[in-house]
């Protein structure tokens, strides 16, 4: 099997003026869809954050990829880091999102890859990583602070005739009443049985008193989760991941550096035990 085709594809979709730890997200969203077809007619899907600076790469990579073995990642990723050089892919360094246009790039083709991996063997790519541990996977409610707004063409505007969860989607959540109002919005559209809160956007004390503003209107049956994105220190981790025990399921990313992240876990007891993501 061989890679016959690349299709790059950029694609915008209308955004609410939400809040992170990058700032303010634009009224679009921007993805790129890479396609790979192979020349048995097989095709591998994955998307990435869209910009500029990647489609471009992604483009550049069309010539390397092509004629490439899907089932061979490493050769493919070598040949890439030939073409584009390793400083191509350094560490990330200290910003919120990470920039690097060729990470997004390996990213893609890796997934691609990996997708007409399942395909041509006629297995889940979790098979592929190890094995399929359960068969279905509940969603969470994933809430943002953010200005009133509903994005797109409204950008800051709003659509009067928007009714049920349309309606409280363009409501602002700067506050815990905002951040309430927004979950119990979502939970009564979609039925989510547990509740995330995208933080690193106030200071810890206005998101933990969120974290427990929800907590008191939805009660200890219905899990949270609080993802500062990296931005607390280890020191700020440790005081208000204590202030959350009993609270909180899981405190995703508080801090920098899997040292950092270590360090946190082992201070904290938060329900039968703390869980971290590292964004690498």
């Amino acid at each position: 099997m061989k890679i016959a085709e690349m299709r790059v594809t950029p694609v915008a979709l209308g955004d609410p003026p939400l809040l992170n730890a990058a700032g303010l997200h634009a009224p679009y969203c921007l993805r790129t869809v890479v396609e790979l077809v192979a020349d048995n007619g097989l095709t591998g899907l994955a998307e990435v954050p869209g910009s500029a600076a990647i489609n471009a790469k992604l483009e550049a990579a069309r010539g390397v990829a092509i004629g490439r073995d899907p089932l061979n990642w490493h050769g493919l990723r070598g040949a890439l880091r030939d073409r584009f050089g390793v400083e191509s892919i350094a560490l990330r360094g200290d910003k919120p999102w990470d920039q690097r246009a060729m990470v997004q790039v390996e990213s893609a083709l890796d997934v691609a890859c990996l997708d007409l991996a399942g395909k041509a063997f006629g297995v889940p790519v979790a098979m592929l990583l190890g094995g399929v541990v359960r068969e279905r996977v509940p969603y969470s409610a994933y809430l943002f602070y953010k200005y009133e707004g509903a994005g797109g063409e409204l950008g800051f505007g709003i659509d009067p005739q928007a009714t049920g969860w349309a309606a409280a989607r363009q409501k602002a959540a700067l506050d815990p009443a905002g951040i309430v109002a927004q979950a119990q919005a979502m939970v009564q559209e979609f039925g989510f049985e547990s509740i995330k809160l995208k933080g690193g956007c106030f200071s810890p004390v206005e998101e933990v008193a969120a974290i427990k503003a929800l907590r008191e209107a939805f009660g200890p049956k219905v899990p949270l989760r609080l993802d500062p994105n990296a931005l607390w220190t280890v020191e700020t981790s440790i005081k208000w991941g204590r202030e959350m025990e009993g609270v909180l399921e899981y405190l995703e990313d508080p801090c920098r550096s899997q040292e950092g992240m270590a360090a946190v876990r082992r201070a904290l007891k938060t329900g039968p035990g703390v869980m971290f993501v590292e964004e690498l």
